[in-house]
């Protein structure tokens, strides 16, 4: 039984979701699926449109056999950061391979490419390129085209490099694999019935779910304008600056901008530069609408546990064949660790006008499903 990764954020799950999975199961025979998700809030800065139990059910429902949850510190960061925590958990759950999307397909190219990130050359060129006012993302690929000829801009392939950044730095024997994306993520067409997850936020008035979404997928989304909540919260701190990626002085063009804002794109477009792409920007929201510091940020830098969410029958099964293996805590009851979880969801529920899932979180409910799913 060949144990096989995804790390997803499921905003919402769709037919590309679903294809993903597909694939998984015609590559391996009868693999145990992994996977590793975002709870309710997402690596470009996003609130969830689902809450994460809904989440863990859908992904249980369409052939997911564990899902363990990706925490708030690592789940809100830019994609090495996202991929440290994602990967590692894979990594302590004795996962064989990580499949993962990718525009170029080109597994041969990300590694030689990942292995040049880890160079001391590469990283010099990103410094220099940072220092003189471009973004992270776009250094990474100008740095990489520089040294090599060829550049890595599109969203899933910059995290397919991180991904496989990561199994190097740890020396793990995961196995990174691809598979070819159906859509682009920056699309703005829907045609077809597979289109972004980005595209269905976006259109959720628009379009009819149903051709886009699995049925068994489809639920009440959550409608999460957090603007006057981040407007208070930049109104009443006297110190923004102890926020997590809150650099450079923007604080204090915030405090500036925040009164002629009157929606979070307003807020958004007003503080805009070529330093700060519009993921850096929401993620930067997020840790000031939550409270998340700096302080608390270098205390996390490293997975301190596993968080079961779900699991079926064969998921079960294997959790507990490998549980006295695992290093790190497995958590299924509430514990002093998952406070912080804690604290971003009662912030999520009063957004979302859901209290229930404060409830949820404190009785850490597990999904369970007893029936092995078979998707034709």
């Amino acid at each position: 039984m060949q144990r096989v990764g995804i790390i997803c954020e499921y905003n919402p799950f769709h037919n590309g979701h679903l294809y993903h999975i597909q694939k998984i199961k015609q590559i391996f025979d009868d693999p145990t699926i992994i996977l590793v998700m975002s709870s309710h809030f997402t690596e470009r800065g996003n609130l969830s449109i689902l809450n994460k139990w809904d989440k863990t059910e859908i992904a249980l429902d369409n052939g997911v056999d564990l899902v363990v949850e990706l925490p708030f510190e690592f789940s809100t960061q830019s994609s090495d950061i996202f991929a440290k925590g994602a990967v590692g958990i894979l990594n302590a759950l004795k996962c064989e391979y990580i499949v993962f999307g990718s525009e170029s397909n080109d597994i041969v190219k990300l590694n030689k490419l990942a292995e040049i990130q880890n160079t001391i050359e590469y990283n010099y060129e990103v410094k220099k390129l940072m220092k003189e006012g471009t973004s992270y993302p776009k250094a990474a690929s100008n740095a990489l085209k520089h040294l090599h000829g060829e550049e890595v801009d599109t969203p899933n392939d910059i995290l397919a490099l991180s991904y496989i950044k990561e199994i190097k730095r740890i020396k793990s024997d995961i196995t990174p694999l691809s598979i070819k994306r159906t859509n682009d993520f920056n699309s703005t067409k829907v045609q077809g019935n597979i289109i972004s997850a980005n595209l269905i936020r976006n259109n959720l008035d628009k379009i009819e779910i149903a051709k886009y979404v699995p049925k068994n997928a489809i639920r009440n989304y959550y409608k999460v304008d957090y603007f006057n909540y981040l407007k208070y919260k930049i109104l009443s701190d006297n110190d923004l600056s102890i926020y997590q990626t809150v650099d450079e002085g923007i604080e204090n063009k915030l405090k500036s901008k925040i009164d002629e804002s009157h929606t979070l794109s307003d807020l958004t477009l007003n503080i805009k530069s070529k330093r700060y792409t519009y993921n850096k920007i929401n993620r930067m929201f997020i840790h000031i609408l939550t409270s998340f510091t700096k302080e608390e940020a270098s205390k996390r830098k490293e997975i301190r546990y596993i968080r079961v969410l779900g699991f079926n029958k064969k998921g079960r099964d294997y959790l507990n064949k490998i549980k006295k293996e695992v290093e790190i805590p497995i958590y299924t009851n509430f514990n002093k660790e998952l406070e912080l979880e804690l604290k971003v969801t009662k912030i999520y529920s009063e957004i979302v006008n859901d209290p229930s899932l404060i409830k949820k979180e404190i009785k850490n409910i597990i999904i369970k499903k007893w029936l092995y799913f078979f998707i034709l």
